[in-house]
């Protein structure tokens, strides 16, 4: 395991981590749907602020700062675990979900393997029976390979800073009821195992890329065994590929531009997934620079910047997030981040004390 942080300094780059996300949803929500040359049209250059979504994006009607379902689910996940002491079971994460179905605002932009997987659970159905039906729609290889289950896994790895084994097989217990497929699984792993290892002090935008790759690969065995193998693309080779394009791109534009022009930016988990990994590189790891890179990429921009920024904010912590950014996110959301980042917090610090007995 790496270096232990102290409390504070775990507790700041997990409420980092949650800010971050939540920074990279809201500013993505402005420019979802939209192409990369379109948006630098619009605003005469890469989108850098918090904008009002316009009618033209799934998130119409929400202000500047607001959170789409992505980090709405995120913060379903950091409540459920906070409340079972991180002790996360599925069936616990499925009544969670449901609850956050039923009551939340962000609910009704859910995604299309989310929404009709909590919807026949929601009426008692036995949604792993329904999958493995001869006749079921869920055989499609399309079901449960968005990216639903990798854009709200961030507390995940929040609660096992370091262990990316540990916070991958937590990632399937929470992907498995809606994306019971290797490749949400990887993608789930890739986020979880990047955020974990990047709570630690001697994490680097390197090393955290290096995490990202191993929780792919044992996300993708996990899925593999225990869930549906379905025809698609390597994530952990896509990643590769993305941050590739990060890598030999002169500036943040360039990056955009050569990642989506290679892997892609759709809600497809192949795509999106090695995209936000690809950014949180172009970016250099700083939270605000990869919540841009994430809105100007097009597509699915709120999914894609969110997810980079989980990283993101994890290894760099609260302090580089802006005040300003800070406050428009705060205004613009009833949810109490720090809360939760102190509950967090409490159950990773527990753990990390455990450990060291």
């Amino acid at each position: 395991m790496s270096t232990t942080p102290n409390r504070e300094r775990l507790g700041n780059h997990i409420l980092g981590s949650l800010v971050a996300c939540a920074l990279g949803d809201a500013m993505g929500a402005a420019t979802e749907q939209h192409t990369t040359a379109e948006i630098v049209q619009q605003y005469g250059g890469l989108l850098r602020e918090l904008r009002t979504p316009s009618s033209e994006t799934f998130s119409h009607g929400n202000q500047a700062g607001q959170i789409t379902d992505d980090t709405s689910q995120m913060f379903a996940l950091a409540e459920a675990l906070i409340a079972t002491g991180g002790n996360l079971t599925e069936a616990d994460w499925i009544k969670a979900l449901l609850h956050w179905a039923a009551t939340s605002r962000e609910a009704f932009a859910m995604g299309p393997t989310t929404r009709p997987l909590l919807e026949a659970l929601a009426a008692g159905k036995d949604t792993f029976a329904i999958g493995r039906s001869p006749t079921s729609t869920r055989k499609l290889t399309s079901f449960g390979t968005t990216n639903g289950a990798a854009m709200r896994i961030a507390p995940a790895g929040l609660v096992f800073p370091g262990d990316v084994e540990r916070a991958v097989h937590l990632a399937w217990t929470t992907a498995r009821p809606t994306h019971d497929t290797q490749i949400a699984a990887a993608g789930a792993g890739a986020i979880a195992g990047g955020v974990a290892h990047a709570l630690m002090p001697d994490a680097d935008v390197f090393s955290v890329t290096q995490a990202c790759l191993e929780g792919a690969r044992l996300g993708e065995a996990l899925g593999g065994k225990e869930g549906r193998r379905v025809p698609g693309p390597s994530i952990p080779r896509r990643i590769e590929l993305a941050v590739e394009e990060a890598l030999r791109a002169a500036d943040l534009q360039h990056a955009v531009e050569g990642i989506e022009a290679t892997v892609g930016n759709s809600v497809m988990m192949v795509e999106s997934l090695p995209a936000a990994i690809g950014i949180f590189v172009a970016a250099k790891g700083d939270p605000v620079e990869a919540a841009v890179g994430g809105t100007n990429i097009g597509n699915d921009t709120d999914t894609i910047a969110a997810m980079a920024c989980s990283l993101a904010g994890a290894l760099r912590g609260i302090a580089a997030i802006p005040g300003p950014l800070r406050n428009t996110l705060k205004s613009a959301n009833s949810q109490d981040i720090p809360a939760l980042a102190e509950g967090l917090t409490a159950i990773a610090w527990q753990r990390l004390n455990s450990e060291q007995r």
